[in-house]
């Protein structure tokens, strides 16, 4: 090798390092959130019930991810028109900032409706500036990589996700342990982790900084070619236009469900539905997430000699086949006790159907009084899946059945809030005392838990995910000209992770809320994959080793 070989090697691993570097500290300021759901329920949705908490602060989750198309609209017009290094400078600064916000932010106990306020808008501030993050790092790490190894070089942007993810999961577990009182750290504890990003941003600003401008937009400005206006070149030429709907729709909606569904729907799951302990969830998810890191970059590295589109038809086909079992497998494992006595003893609402309604309320200001609605809402509240039974048109009651156990709830037309609010604790009473004689557990008992067998379910969701995720930088960059590349991959990008993924939790677990069976969610991540492998086949083209200043 030499010498100007080995210092271009030298610098493209430095543009790599501060590239990831970066990427990692968005992704851990991001995943905090999802990681502490429902202590910050607790905190900032006190006044709703418990499944409905759950519910609002996993939409507050998706806010952020709903702000990202806008994000990635505004950052790609300025990486395409200004450059690709100052943009996603910007990028990190404005999301750590947000991040170190949310931990000063007062609950609802000190400042009441305006906590959840305060709390959305600092999610919305924190998704639009991720949406212009991935784009402006993925670009401008592709745009320095020789082309034979362009995926392998991008897989660092791609393995940020699982080194994000295992900081925050690790700075929780730590601030737990030294806490040491779980009721200290749901009162205040939650804060630290997301203070600890003014240091994070510091290193990661500074590294940031030192780096140069992409040669590929340097070159494309040199020659008086920048886009004047990408956007109106996106949506005005087929060409782009056709290669983000492929990219949305071939891949991009099922990275966001697929790799949702594996790395949080499963702690929702696990910790909610489960009732797994939190530390074991912890380090189960960790444990998934170690392995899942080497995953991108091989996945990545196969993509450079057999292509991107083969592997990543993998990975959506692996995930399809393997929800459904694999989170069968991971309620067996967990909680061999609740399965028992779901199976032994299950949980029935008897009522009349034409009584029963969505019981959706993103405000929390609805009442539902009919007696299929209070039976429903009393039981999904307690997080225990059921099965209904439909009752004669009429009946002036609906009966929650559990073994030999009968509640029998009325109608609460006609009552006082307070009234309605008598019946269901009562009911709810019932409810639990039922279970306990039906034999049903309070939480998994953490000695029958098989954590190994639960881990290898994981870690083929794992496998699916990097195999779609790992050359997906790669394959979007090669896709879309230099003069609108920054924009036309980050639109597809963050409204296939955004809307579709972002999503993805509150979706699936209101789907379990509404319908009583725990896997009914499943169907989201399942149909989406397939639609993104039909598309993938028939309309997505190999990209692989394309020269990026020729592409058109």
């Amino acid at each position: 090798m030499s010498a100007n070989e080995a210092e271009t090697q030298k610098g493209l691993k430095t543009i790599v390092a501060a590239s990831a570097a970066g990427t990692t500290f968005e992704w851990y300021d991001f995943f905090i959130f999802g990681a502490l759901t429902t202590i910050i329920a607790q905190n900032f949705y006190a006044g709703v019930s418990g499944t409905l908490g759950t519910i609002l602060t996993l939409l507050t989750f998706g806010v952020g991810f709903i702000a990202r198309p806008v994000g990635a609209i505004v950052f790609g017009i300025i990486g395409d028109k200004k450059g690709r290094k100052g943009t996603f400078l910007w990028t990190i600064i404005i999301m750590g900032v947000a991040t170190i916000l949310i931990g000063c932010l007062p609950t609802y106990s000190q400042a009441g409706p305006l906590a959840p306020v305060l709390l959305v808008f600092l999610r919305v501030v924190q998704g639009f500036a991720l949406g212009g993050e991935y784009g402006g790092a993925a670009i401008y790490v592709a745009e320095h990589a020789p082309a034979d190894k362009r995926g392998a070089y991008t897989s660092w942007i791609q393995s940020s996700a699982a080194f994000g993810l295992i900081a925050a999961l690790g700075v929780i577990m730590l601030t737990r342990f030294v806490i040491g009182d779980e009721a200290k750290f749901a009162d205040w504890g939650w804060r630290i982790p997301f203070l600890i990003s003014t240091g994070l941003l510091i290193v990661s600003v500074y590294i940031r900084a030192k780096t140069a401008e992409s040669p590929a937009f340097k070159a494309l400005h040199d020659q008086g070619q920048i886009a004047k206006s990408p956007l109106s070149e996106i949506f005005t030429r087929w060409n782009n236009l056709k290669g983000m709907l492929v990219a949305l729709f071939g891949f991009m909606t099922a990275q966001g469900v697929i790799w949702y569904t594996s790395f949080f729907y499963t702690q929702v799951f696990l910790e909610r539905i489960v009732r797994l302990e939190p530390q074991q969830k912890d380090l189960l998810i960790i444990g998934m997430t170690l392995v899942s890191a080497p995953l991108y970059i091989f996945f990545a590295r196969l993509s450079d000699k057999v292509g991107r589109k083969p592997v990543m038809i993998f990975g959506m086909a692996l995930a399809c086949l393997t929800f459904f079992p694999g989170f069968n497998a991971l309620m067996k494992f967990g909680n061999p006790d609740l399965e028992a006595a779901s199976q032994r003893a299950p949980v029935i609402v008897a009522a009349d159907p034409a009584q029963c309604t969505f019981q959706f309320d993103l405000l929390a200001t609805a009442q539902f009084t009919t007696p299929c609605d209070l039976a429903k809402s009393t039981v999904t509240a307690l997080g225990v899946p059921y099965t209904d039974q439909a009752e004669a048109t009429g009946t002036a009651s609906a009966t929650i059945k559990i073994g030999e156990a009968n509640i029998v709830l009325p109608s609460g037309q006609g009552l006082t809030k307070d009234e309605i609010k008598a019946v269901k604790a009562k009911a709810t009473a019932d409810v639990k005392a039922a279970m306990v004689a039906a034999g049903y557990p309070a939480k998994a008992d953490p000695k029958k838990a098989n954590l190994w067998a639960m881990f290898g379910v994981l870690c083929v969701f794992a496998i699916a995910c990097t195999a779609l995720y790992g050359p997906m930088a790669s394959a979007l960059v090669e896709m879309f000209p230099t003069r609108v590349r920054y924009t036309a991959m980050s639109l597809p990008y963050n409204i296939g992770t955004g809307w579709f993924g972002g999503l993805q939790p509150a979706l699936s677990f209101a789907m379990v809320a509404a319908a009583g069976n725990i896997y009914f969610g499943l169907w989201y991540p399942v149909i989406t994959g397939i639609i993104a492998i039909v598309v993938a086949l028939f309309f997505m083209k190999e990209t692989k080793g394309r020269d990026l200043s020729t592409v058109e």
